[in-house]
């Protein structure tokens, strides 16, 4: 095993670990049992942390998309994606896997399935494209009974449970997805439509640290595009050996 596949696995596993013990603990939150002064530092923090490792379950299963997860393994590199992707939103990993080497295929043409083309349709309209390529009925079916299932667990445990589920599960997603989306998609690939076209996806000017948070230095995306080989951690180097990043 060579070293980076290392360091990726030990990542995943404290994404994987973060990702559930906070689960399990915020699930067991009694929000009424907590002060006013308290409660909003604690929920907002919470709900940030949580989005922060739910954009890292989608970072997981975007490298093993690309294989670069466990290089050396690919039947476990493939069922630590499927894991990572159905613990992210239900979503498939198959079906995923396809859209992603199309975007990688196809980028800013009408086959990328992450791309909006009409210079007319402002981030909301990309947004619901974007959206709209991962979202199917079985998908939303399968996430909406997981919430489910978690909230009759969550009210078992805390009279206010539902409300658990709701802000540290459904809030998450969604602030994920739009981190995705626009650190991601949205800001490196914008510049890519006509009039004014790019051949390449544009990176954002980051300085490491806040790269990491945006979205596990998503951001550095032309870097990303020309080396689809690179484990997320491995693209801030690439992009100090472009010339483009000062040393840390």
């Amino acid at each position: 095993m060579s070293s980076t596949t290392l360091q990726g696995l030990l990542l995943t596993a404290l994404i994987l670990l973060g990702w559930l013990i906070s689960l399990v603990g915020l699930l067991r939150l009694d929000l009424g049992q907590l002060s006013g002064p308290v409660l909003v530092p604690l929920v907002l923090g919470a709900v940030l942390l949580r989005t922060l490792l739910q954009t890292g379950l989608f970072i997981v299963g975007h490298d093993a998309m690309h294989r670069v997860l466990w290089s050396e393994r690919r039947g476990w590199n493939d069922r630590l994606g499927t894991l990572a992707l159905a613990l992210y939103a239900a979503l498939p990993y198959g079906r995923c896997r396809g859209n992603h080497r199309r975007h990688h295929r196809f980028t800013a043409s009408g086959q990328d399935p992450d791309f909006h083309a009409d210079v007319g349709a402002g981030v909301l309209g990309w947004y619901r494209r974007f959206m709209a390529g991962y979202l199917t009925l079985g998908q939303m079916a399968r996430l909406l009974g997981a919430w489910a299932a978690l909230a009759l667990v969550a009210c078992w445990l805390t009279p206010l449970g539902w409300l658990n589920v709701l802000l540290f599960c459904t809030v998450p997603l969604l602030l994920s997805s739009l981190q995705l989306f626009l650190f991601g998609t949205y800001l490196p690939h914008r510049g890519q439509r006509a009039p004014q076209l790019q051949h390449r996806p544009h990176s954002l000017d980051l300085p490491p640290w806040l790269s990491l948070l945006a979205c596990y230095h998503f951001g550095y995306h032309r870097e990303h595009h020309d080396r689809p080989d690179l484990a997320w951690f491995q693209l801030p180097r690439q992009r100090r050996r472009s010339g483009l990043l000062a040393p840390a």
